[in-house]
């Protein structure tokens, strides 16, 4: 019969599993926090940083620092360069996780990866945001009309020039591998999503423009 510390071992591996493990995580599984030390000390689990642990076989992907901040700061959404890259409208790899949190929530602090922050309420924070799942982790990200929004509203954060760049590619995906993409995504469907959330933004005025001499 296994005794209760295998039992134990066994359910924060099988926790483990599921994507990263936060020390406060074990609390819900009835399991004392001297067990990430143990199994560490094993070479069964990893510290990768404060307060967060992973099977050192767990794959990482380019996507890592995405849920590893969703795994820490769950009431963030992953938006602007960070919401273009998991939506494939960049293809440049942003310095820093960029994450919208409400307007009145306190700023988390990490040591990694890197935060650049905005803040939002209302139809602006709420607005468009749909959940992935990476590395086991269910990740809030903005719908890729929000992101584009959001890089006007934010303009002078991300620039100008990124904004009509994520506006350009949003109209007219292309690359690789996107054919269905532009077949189902393009058309007035796509076009009212994007100006409902420049409503929800309050940046249509602002995208008019730009949309009507790209759509």
């Amino acid at each position: 019969m296994p005794s209760t510390r295998d039992t134990k071992t066994h359910a924060l591996l099988r926790l483990a599993r599921s994507g990263p493990v936060r020390a406060r995580d074990l609390e819900a599984a009835g399991i004392p926090r001297a067990y990430l030390r143990r199994l560490c000390d094993r070479g069964l689990l990893e510290q990768v940083d404060r307060g967060l642990y992973r099977l050192p076989e767990a794959p990482v992907t380019e996507l890592h620092s995405l849920a590893e901040v969703a795994k820490r700061v769950p009431h963030a959404t992953i938006a602007l360069l960070s919401a273009l890259q998991l939506h494939q409208l960049t293809n440049e790899a942003p310095h820093a996780v960029w994450i919208l949190i409400d307007r009145n929530a306190r700023a988390p602090r990490l040591g990694t990866p890197k935060l650049e922050l905005v803040r939002a309420s209302g139809a602006a924070r709420d607005h468009g945001v749909e959940v992935r799942t990476i590395e086991g982790v269910r990740v809030h990200v903005t719908t890729p009309a929000k992101t584009v929004a959001d890089c006007f509203r934010y303009r002078r954060h991300v620039g100008l020039e990124v904004a009509l760049a994520a506006l350009r590619d949003y109209l007219h995906p292309s690359g690789p591998g996107r054919a269905a993409e532009r077949s189902s995504t393009r058309g007035p469907s796509r076009i009212d999503a994007l100006v409902a959330a420049a409503r929800a933004d309050r940046v249509y005025t602002v995208v008019r423009p730009y949309l009507e001499a790209l759509a």
